[in-house]
């Protein structure tokens, strides 16, 4: 058996539905106008206009007042998609009754009926909707208003029903036709939302597990990090290595890389165990910023050109994962451009623009189409791609969006487009 779709049970499908309700309406309003005019006034059957013209402005009125409703509202129940549907059965039985009953050929719209409300409402309303019509129908068959038809026609009246027929037949054609194309495009776009959450629930679920690993690995690492640390210590004071200067200078090296190396491991922990908003780390954009690029400077042997073009300056709150996924992008970017790396900072409509670009070979096309997917890397290591993988994802969970794209005079920008109001800092982040 065909099914069309399956009846909307989020939010977003039964709004569309109601959406879609609307379209037919207005349809359906232009064809009731257009067909009682053609009947009056091409074959100058006497109509009761006063009766005929209450479904159409009655239609009009309600869709008027949904669209008012649907600027407010993003979901809709089921008892309402029946409302709103039992609402067109009702105009459309009121204007039969006035116009021959079952003796109108229009009377097979009422299947039309039948099939939207199989489509968009669950099994127990849909039988609801085909018993109302049956009921109608039952109705239309011994009551109605007869027509008065002129003598070319009160002579062969079924002729004039076989034209009525064609002109139904089309109508429910075109109707079923736009239906079913909007039912589908719907269904399609439910589908790519459906699928970006399936993906997105596969990114978070993999850095969550990559987060164990990062916390758990941090955490063995601290005791031996410590353990070092001491020893280093111990030997700086041994006669033999304050004797030897090129000896001593090797060894502060090496306890200035520990150091750093006790720094990432206890971000790893803080960042593992401390959620946003507890007892927040305040800053503002430019020191924040001037933070992250001073500990840069120190770090490349070539030019960190900063480019500052924020503007008047924000409370913010110093976020650790934001400040990791910059380091992320500084660092990859400095990797294929070890003399020029360029950071530039600015305000747009309300969002912060974070980019870093560089002068190396840029990305390759393929890579640019995967951007943001874990182990998609061109450095041809394992593990490689887990970097910028994070950035999006991080990114991602501020309400931001990343943009990476090759540069016309050579190198690649990453930008990295970030909403002010989730960094600033008020009410919210205080709680």
């Amino acid at each position: 058996m065909l099914r069309l779709a399956a009846f909307p049970t989020s939010g977003s499908e039964t709004w569309r539905s109601i959406v879609l309700l609307m379209q037919l309406r207005w349809i359906a309003v232009i064809g009731q106008l257009i067909t009682i005019v053609s009947v009056k006034q091409f074959l100058h059957v006497h109509l009761p206009l006063a009766a005929l013209l209450i479904a159409p402005l009655v239609l009009i009125l309600v869709n008027l007042g949904s669209a008012s409703v649907i600027r407010r509202r993003r979901s809709f129940s089921q008892a309402e998609l029946f409302v709103a549907l039992m609402i067109d059965v009702v105009a459309l039985c009121w204007q039969l009754y006035h116009s021959g009953g079952a003796t109108n050929p229009f009377t097979f719209l009422f299947l039309l009926q039948i099939v939207i409300g199989a489509v968009i409402l669950e099994p127990r309303w849909s039988w609801l909707v085909a018993l109302n019509t049956c009921l109608c129908m039952v109705l239309l068959t011994f009551q109605y208003v007869p027509l008065e038809l002129p003598a070319p026609h009160s002579d062969n009246p079924f002729r004039l029903y076989i034209f009525g027929s064609l002109f139904c037949f089309l109508l429910a054609a075109v109707l079923l036709v736009f239906f079913v194309v909007r039912l589908d495009r719907n269904r399609r776009e439910s589908d790519k939302a459906l699928a970006a959450l399936r993906q997105q629930a596969a990114e978070e679920d993999h850095i969550i597990r990559m987060g164990l690993l990062a916390s758990g690995a941090a955490h063995e690492l601290g005791t031996p990090l410590s353990s070092m640390s001491v020893i280093l210590g111990d030997w700086a004071h041994l006669p033999e290595i304050k004797a030897n200067g090129e000896l001593g200078e090797d060894l502060a090296d090496m306890r200035v890389e520990l150091e750093r190396c006790k720094t990432i491991v206890s971000g790893i922990l803080m960042s593992a165990g401390e959620m946003r908003g507890e007892n927040p780390s305040v800053s503002t954009v430019h020191a924040l910023f001037g933070e992250i690029v001073e500990e840069w400077q120190s770090r490349m042997d070539g030019e960190l050109r900063f480019v500052n073009r924020f503007g008047e300056d924000e409370t913010i709150v110093a976020d650790p994962g934001l400040r990791q996924v910059i380091g992320n992008v500084i660092d990859n970017a400095q990797e294929v451009s070890p003399d020029l790396v360029i950071f530039e900072i600015a305000r747009e409509n309300g969002d912060i623009v974070i980019a870093v670009s560089d002068i190396g070979p840029g990305f390759p096309k393929e890579m640019l189409r995967r951007v943001g997917q874990p182990y998609s890397s061109t450095k041809g290591r394992d593990g490689g791609g887990l970097g910028l993988f994070l950035v999006v994802n991080v990114v991602r969970k501020l309400g931001g969006r990343v943009i990476v794209e090759n540069r016309e005079a050579g190198g690649a920008t990453v930008r990295l487009i970030l909403p002010l109001e989730s960094l600033a800092y008020g009410k919210d982040n205080q709680a």
